[in-house]
């Protein structure tokens, strides 16, 4: 008889703690799905939603104010989405904030991002439509990163490609930094030219000094002061 009462209290409270737990649960679930909150509802169109579901939370300025309500395709290139926001988070968010679909980490759920409008605007209020912005994609990301890795790799096979033709001494820049007699050419041109322009400095300064053109330069003077 004993045993028995001692297994009925047992049994009382494994009931009990399991009942307690499962009231915690829903408790915490609720408060996270905003059942006990007060709330008012509003709604966007998106293009494209990337894979964001019902129940995931909506964010404003890094805290969570509300969840995803319903998902509804409207057409071919529209998705409705409505939100359920916290009733306290209503005089921070205006009549031109806008709602985008963001990330809860590098990879964790997508989540419904809202950023705050301009200064002086009435607040939101329950039923208005808020504008969306088109959200950036991880794939669009990843392609355009793939697509800038296969550029930076043909630029390098042309740097290579152009450094083995200088090696081989291919091209005027080949031939210039490998070609021994095409070197000595330029360098003995460079000497020429510095020479040549040397010699008609020299001519000159020796005309300068010549009598007959001090004569000719005395006349075109003397003409100049008579005019």
């Amino acid at each position: 008889m004993q045993n028995k009462s001692g297994s009925k209290i047992k049994l009382g409270l494994f009931v009990s703690i399991g009942l307690f737990m499962f009231i915690v649960g829903i408790y915490f679930v609720g408060k996270k799905q905003q059942l006990f909150n007060s709330t008012f509802h509003v709604n966007g169109v998106f293009k494209d939603v990337s894979g964001l579901q019902i129940g995931n939370n909506v964010r404003f300025d890094g805290i969570n104010v509300g969840v995803v309500d319903n998902i509804e395709i409207v057409s071919d290139s529209s998705v409705r989405v409505d939100l359920s926001i916290d009733e306290k988070a209503r005089k921070f968010i205006k009549k031109d904030a806008r709602a985008s679909v963001g990330s809860d980490g590098l990879m964790g759920n997508k989540i419904i991002v809202l950023s705050a409008g301009a200064g002086g605007q009435a607040e939101i209020k329950s039923g208005d439509r808020i504008t969306t912005s088109v959200p950036v994609s991880l794939d669009e990301i990843l392609y355009k990163l793939k697509v800038t890795v296969e550029n930076s790799a043909n630029i390098t096979d042309d740097l290579s490609a152009i450094m083995d033709n200088i090696r081989a001494g291919k091209g005027t820049i080949g031939k210039l930094f490998m070609d021994s007699t095409f070197s000595e050419n330029m360098d003995k041109t460079l000497l020429n030219i510095q020479e040549g322009a040397g010699g008609f400095k020299q001519n000159m300064d020796a005309a300068k000094h010549s009598f007959l053109l001090r004569r000719l330069l005395k006349k075109k003077d003397t003409k100049t002061e008579s005019k």
